[in-house]
């Protein structure tokens, strides 16, 4: 509720101020993984195998013990449960991909999963809240996505589903084009928690796409058939598309009521560029089109998240962070406040978000101030 609070100051300002309290991290890692679990408990990844944990609300950050062999690692997706329990994701060709598992407060480490393909990257992990199942989502293998899910509770076996010797009944569409990808910016470009459904953003030269579960229902069960595919306005090219979804926390889009879903990106090649880095769409139950903001964030954007409580949505990238009031029809920047002294650059830099944490290269880490509104 806090945060809720936080945000509301930082909407009713007339110049907006980020708000942002600069952390101290014990790693010079690029971060791009960050979960909140709450009650004071976050985890953190990034380059060079480097995990973080913190305890007390981010009082003090922890640089774990790197995994067996993952020195030269790139987590970029990291899924964590409470203070013991985390699942990190790698991103990489071939084996550079995989995932370990800690139930000991990150004391050591269980090697899950290691991409069995020599071609192609995994760029997203969706886990539920119990750690009993868990989606990977990756680059095309063939002529379809990688997409790996494990149903029980160790996260020991796991399988291939999209294709049809593993999953007869799950029809996952094909790419659109050879060229088109998912790509690994801050583990938000799959949304849901493992038992809700699987949704997944793509971009490239030939435009961005929703995929989504007919129904959001656990693949695992094969409560589905198809898949939703909706084209997303954003930027276009081997740098741009969609780079992170999530949705207005608390609707149900099996039922009757209105769920909003954004999308951020562009081209993180040209990170000051604004066209084409956020959509958005109104709906009941997964949307059939997305219009582009009307005023979109000011460049390139790698992680989207929304606070309920206020009905916020924050989105952050290179040069800046931007929020919305309105389910992602405007944006608008947000500054340092000199009040607080932060940094001039308090307000950029940042890859993903879990709020209320930011987190970004060269072990950066943010959070958003409980003295905001004093």
């Amino acid at each position: 509720m806090r945060y809720a609070l936080i945000l509301g100051v930082l909407i009713a300002a007339t110049t907006a101020q980020a708000q942002w309290e600069i952390q101290t991290a014990p790693t010079t890692a690029d971060l791009r993984g960050i979960d909140n679990v709450g009650k004071g408990i976050a985890w953190a990844s990034g380059s060079d195998g480097a995990v973080l944990r913190t305890t007390d609300d981010g009082a003090h950050w922890q640089l774990c013990p790197t995994p067996p062999d993952a020195e030269q690692l790139d987590f970029r997706g990291i899924q964590a449960f409470d203070e013991k329990t985390a699942i990190v994701m790698s991103t990489g060709k071939g084996a550079l991909s995989r995932l370990y598992k800690t139930t000991d407060g990150c004391k050591s480490w269980t090697l899950l999963l290691t991409n069995p393909y020599p071609e192609g990257s995994w760029a997203g992990i969706v886990a539920d809240n119990l750690g009993g199942g868990a989606i990977v989502i990756g680059d095309q293998v063939g002529d379809r996505f990688s997409i790996y899910a494990s149903r029980n509770s160790g996260l020991k076996n796991w399988f291939l589903f999209e294709h049809p010797e593993s999953a007869p009944t799950v029809k996952i569409p094909q790419p659109h084009s050879k060229d088109e990808v998912p790509f690994a910016a801050s583990n938000s470009i799959i949304y849901g928690d493992a038992w809700n459904g699987l949704d997944f953003v793509t971009g490239g030269r030939d435009g961005s796409y929703l995929y989504a579960t007919k129904g959001h229902s656990w693949p695992l069960d094969y409560n589905f058939t198809t898949f939703v595919v909706v084209p997303i306005p954003l930027a276009k090219g081997p740098a741009a598309g969609a780079f992170s979804i999530t949705t207005s926390t608390g609707c149900n889009p099996n039922k009757a009521g209105e769920c909003a879903y954004v999308i951020v990106g562009g081209d993180y090649m040209k990170p000051d560029e604004s066209k084409g880095t956020a959509a958005y769409a109104i709906t009941w139950g997964p949307p059939n089109r997305f219009k582009s903001s009307i005023t979109p964030p000011h460049g390139f954007r790698s992680a989207v998240a929304y606070d309920a409580a206020s009905k916020t949505w924050i989105t952050v990238g290179p040069n800046g962070t931007d929020i919305s009031t309105d389910d992602g029809r405007n944006w608008r920047a947000l500054h340092p406040n000199p009040a607080l002294h932060e940094p001039t650059d308090a307000d950029r830099d940042w890859n993903a978000l879990s709020l209320p944490y930011v987190v970004g290269p060269h072990g950066r880490i943010g959070k958003l101030r409980p003295t905001a509104m004093k």
